[in-house]
């Protein structure tokens, strides 16, 4: 165990295991690895790459671990008492040199979290096969057939200097049941601690991913089009009120109720509005299982859906019965330039029950449509702020 390669102190996300190489560090630097591997614990890294790959089948764990790392230097930064290891990479400097977004350590932490940055810089591709087809995603780790993007290679070199030390197992995953209670105990944990500690409090400030139970987008995506899919019920009016008829149609001896309609179940079939603005930019995996949604959505709602696919204008409109989309297939230009009021009035002119709206919310929307609207954006603006309507973050 003596490798430089191996880390002196793993955790699989419940305990910590130390190599001999440990014993042979300077107490501040050994005190300093020790702070760093709790946070990962307490911080729930292991189990929530676990959770990001059962949701994106897909997570690339030396990558994971060196956005996980970067958080957790940057919240330790600030502590004299301690030393984190030469080379190790912090929140602040990822931000600058791979995203070009300078800010503060403090302001970075309250901003971003694992998931957050691991999905912003996960740039990977398939590697071209001959004839300019592309082989399918293998769900592996670093190697592979995946290759980097400018991103991801650059994280990787700036993360090289420092041994990986997330080891997450099978036997790391809480049981469902004890997710949410686990999540809410460790965020209890730490906010008390930094509370009662004050300026000499471990953390440098309360990362964004403290504590946080997130629901995966899919299923708010279900719960919110499910809601507005709804069947509604109309007045008929030729048809009493359960209490007229109850009631016989009197209040009493010699008096007659006012004619009370009853309600019926509309007849018409739900309709969903799709607009896809090409002018950005979705990555293929995120487009599939949006798409996927979709047509999953449709389908057990029996609703129809219209696709409209524009960007300064309206490009195509489709319809759809349930169960299909024609989301497959739909090249992003990139570079914005959207002008969302064309798409809009176009979606509007279907009479939809609601929309949704596969953007990165950058142009202007100078229509707003009669139907509820849910802005779904990726990762890379999750900051961005719709005009109307809900944001929805496919992360």
């Amino acid at each position: 165990h003596a490798d430089a390669k191996l880390a002196p102190i793993e955790t699989d996300g419940r305990g910590l295991g130390y190599r001999a190489a440990f014993e042979t560090l300077p107490r501040d630097l050994q005190t300093g690895l020790v702070a760093h591997a709790v946070l990962h614990v307490a911080l729930r890294h292991a189990q929530r790459y676990l959770e990001l790959r059962d949701r994106t089948g897909d997570v690339d764990l030396p990558l994971f671990n060196i956005c996980a790392d970067a958080i957790v230097n940057s919240t330790l930064g600030h502590l004299g008492w301690l030393t984190l290891p030469e080379g190790a990479v912090r929140l602040e400097r990822l931000l600058a040199d791979v995203l070009a977004l300078v800010q503060d350590a403090d302001r970075s932490l309250l901003e971003w979290d694992v998931e957050r940055l691991y999905l912003t810089i996960d740039d990977r591709r398939p590697p071209a096969r001959q004839g300019g087809d592309r082989e399918p995603r293998d769900g592996g780790q670093a190697g592979g057939t995946q290759r980097d993007g400018p991103r991801a290679a650059r994280v990787r070199a700036l993360g090289a200097g420092t041994p990986a030390d997330l080891v997450p197992g099978e036997g790391t995953r809480p049981a469902p049941e004890a997710r949410a209670g686990e999540e809410r105990e460790w965020a209890e944990r730490l906010l008390r601690a930094h509370a009662g500690d004050g300026p000499f409090s471990l953390l440098r400030t309360l990362p964004a991913g403290l504590g946080r139970s997130r629901t995966p987008w899919e299923q708010v995506l279900r719960m919110r089009l499910a809601r507005g899919l709804a069947p509604q019920r109309e007045l008929s009016w030729s048809r009493p009120s359960r209490s007229y008829i109850a009631n016989q149609g009197r209040g009493g001896p010699g008096r007659r109720m006012p004619w009370e309609p009853g309600h019926a179940g509309t007849r018409r079939v739900p309709r969903l509005a799709v607009i896809v603005d090409v002018s950005g930019s979705i990555e293929d995996a995120l487009m599939t299982r949006f798409a996927r949604e979709i047509e999953a959505i449709t389908r057990r709602l029996g609703a129809g859906l219209v696709l409209v696919v524009g960007d300064d204008r309206v490009r195509r409109v489709e319809r759809f019965g349930p169960g299909r989309s024609g989301l497959d297939g739909i090249t992003f230009e990139g570079g914005g330039g959207t002008d969302f009021a064309p798409l809009l009035e176009e979606a509007d002119a279907h009479d939809p029950d609601i929309a949704v709206v596969l953007t990165d919310l950058d142009g202007p929307a100078g229509f707003r449509p009669r139907c509820p609207v849910v802005w779904a954006v990726p990762p890379a603006h999750a900051q961005a702020v719709p005009p109307f309507g809900r944001r929805l973050v496919l992360a």
